[in-house]
């Protein structure tokens, strides 16, 4: 490492103002603060130095979305196989599946850090570090089948309309990887729906592909129980009746990285025990989805069949796990206050039953309960802090008298 230290020395004058690099200055700010922790301080106003900078928070989450984005590739490859009537080993399902995730994750990042190294470069500030979590969220909650070009579109519109407007990291009002998902479903809505956007079913360099089985049906479990109108039965893409344990194993239809709760808990464990993500928050959006959902199944059973689903399939379809452990706990996008937690996450959770029930032309609903919540998460701060100044100045007054 200390040879490395020494080389980005060597070279930094480069890409500094008047070197004959200096039109990249912030991209090589931005490698350089990635590999190596700042040694600048702060020249005026008073600052807390910790250990851990925005960049390495960053690095965390994306270490805590590996076993969903590894688990979600492996399920690409296992998806099709079924799907296709053919065997295959662990190794070949997984490499099927890498090789159908690998180039959504490269545009992905392509695309967002270009657009962030041009604005970083033309307003002459530092790299912003948030896209190193956006760029693997986004290819995470789409689709396999989702074309590379309408993800392109759809990162472009992301980083500039939910993010650079804004003024980038940490002033933005909305999650841009949920306005990315946005984007798509309303943009390109037939590339997010169906049973043809779910399943890969082509041949990738030579690995896969074939003839569909019989029975096949690729809609996601959520699709099938908003669109049923008799007994609730979900169905696996071969044709055979889900099991619950097919449902939290992650061995179902869905987005890439939004199926297994096993390995999504394994993301929440690293994100609690490393602090970055707030308990509180996670906590309360279950708590609101379970309640809204026995809600539903004691008082709105006639409603449809998404109203029969137990709280439990809630939990474990969809995107609802996804959301509450990676989306709802965004420190950018939700509530701050220790109160204002509880409130918005218990209503992000109970909303997005609300929607799966009401509103069956939305089955995931998870998506736009965080988006709406991402409005209000300063009011629900507002009221809590006014509420405390409130408290506070009654208690002054009491002692004062």
């Amino acid at each position: 490492m200390k040879a490395l230290r020494n080389y980005l020395n060597k070279i930094k004058p480069n890409f500094e103002e008047g070197g004959k690099l200096h039109a990249f200055r912030s991209v090589f700010d931005g490698f350089e603060t990635f590999l190596f922790t700042p040694n600048t301080t702060s020249k005026s106003g008073v600052h807390i130095h910790d250990a851990i900078d925005s960049k390495r928070i960053m690095t965390m989450v994306v270490i805590a979305l590996m076993p969903a984005l590894l688990f979600g590739m492996y399920n690409v490859g296992y998806q099709h196989f079924l799907a296709v009537g053919q065997e295959a080993g662990f190794f070949e399902k997984f490499i099927y599946g890498f090789l159908a995730v690998l180039p959504k994750i490269i545009v992905s990042y392509v695309v967002g850090l270009g657009i962030e190294f041009v604005v970083a470069q033309w307003k002459k500030e530092e790299i912003q570090e948030g896209y190193l979590v956006t760029g693997l969220l986004i290819p995470m909650i789409v689709p396999v089948e989702c074309p590379i070009w309408i993800l392109a579109i759809a990162v472009a519109f992301s980083v500039i309309f939910a993010k650079e407007v804004f003024g980038g990291t940490g002033m933005n009002v909305f999650n841009p990887a949920l306005i990315a998902r946005a984007f798509l479903f309303f943009a390109y809505p037939t590339k997010m729906s169906g049973d043809a956007v779910w399943v890969s079913t082509q041949s990738i360099l030579g690995i896969g592909g074939g003839q569909l089985v019989d029975g096949y049906t690729g809609a996601t479990m959520l699709g099938q129980a908003a669109t049923s109108t008799g007994a609730l039965e979900l169905i696996n893409v071969d044709g055979t009746q889900a099991s619950l344990s097919d449902m939290i194993l992650g061995f179902i239809p869905g987005s890439i990285g939004e199926t297994s709760v096993i390995a999504i808990a394994i993301g929440a464990i690293i994100l609690l025990w490393s602090g970055i993500a707030s308990w509180r928050t996670m906590f309360s959006v279950f708590a609101g989805g379970i309640v809204m959902a026995i809600t539903f199944n004691l008082f709105g059973s006639e409603a449809n069949v998404m109203s029969q689903l137990p709280w439990f399939e809630h939990l474990a379809l969809g995107g609802f796990c996804f959301g509450a452990v990676f989306m709802a706990t965004d420190p950018v996008t939700s509530a701050r206050t220790e109160t204002g937690k509880y409130i918005y996450g218990f209503i992000i959770g109970a909303m997005a039953i609300i929607i799966r029930v009401l509103n069956p032309g939305f089955p995931e609903g998870m998506m736009l309960s965080i988006l709406l919540m991402n409005i209000f998460a300063p009011l629900i701060d507002y009221i809590v802090v006014q509420k405390n100044i409130t408290a506070r100045m009654k208690r002054a007054n009491l002692i004062n008298n």
